[in-house]
């Protein structure tokens, strides 16, 4: 469900994701996933395409700077939005979209 009114800079609302089935070598035993997770970009008001370009680009240069999470991860990486405009009764209309992401790491425990 998305707000009726957002900020001026815009909404960033991550959510966890799925770790998938981890391919798995054994000497050492180690799990290798590709996680997918999900940030939703929301903007809203008369200059929403430039505050969307903005905010996705903010993203963007965000995991650039630190493409492993600072360590906890050994390879980030965003996919291209399809951004949608969304009417709101009473209100202006919001541009919206969903930019997967993609945390590639490994570990010797799932569980870890």
């Amino acid at each position: 469900m998305l707000p009726e009114r957002v900020a001026t800079g815009g909404l960033l609302i991550l959510r966890d994701g799925e770790p998938g089935e981890p391919e798995v070598t054994l000497s050492p035993l180690r799990y290798h996933y590709q996680h997918r997770a999900e940030i939703e970009a929301v903007v809203q008001g008369t200059a929403r395409d430039a505050a969307f370009d903005t905010l996705t680009a903010s993203i963007g240069a965000a995991i650039v700077a630190d493409r492993t999470l600072g360590g906890l991860c050994d390879w980030v990486e965003a996919e291209a939005p399809r951004p949608v405009d969304l009417p709101v009764e009473g209100a202006a209309s919001l541009k919206a979209a969903v930019i997967p992401v993609v945390l590639h790491y490994s570990t010797a425990d799932p569980l870890a």
